[in-house]
């Protein structure tokens, strides 16, 4: 039963976090050009501000939605695929 219920939190972690517009259209962007970095979707994005863009990406990345690695002083951002499977399989379409 645990495992399900710590299942279901991460769920509604995910759903909550893609629950903004904003936050989805950075999974989407990152579901179809993996491993870019904050400035790299900052650009895309182009109306959002680099601290809302920051928390934004933390929101994704505490969901497990988004992994993120650090390469120098740069950090890199992909849709963690497993999660996607099993929770947003739309992001992958």
């Amino acid at each position: 039963m645990a495992e399900n219920e710590e299942e279901m939190g991460q769920a509604v972690k995910v759903y909550k976090a893609l629950g903004e517009p904003t936050r989805l259209k950075i999974a989407l962007l990152l579901a179809k050009e993996s491993n870019q970095c904050f400035t790299a979707i900052g650009e895309r994005l182009e109306t959002v501000a680099g601290s809302t863009l920051s928390h934004h990406l933390k929101q994704l990345t505490d969901s497990g939605l988004i992994n993120s690695r650090k390469n120098g002083s740069y950090i890199h951002y992909s849709v963690n695929q497993e999660v996607a499977e099993k929770f947003a399989p739309y992001l992958l379409a």
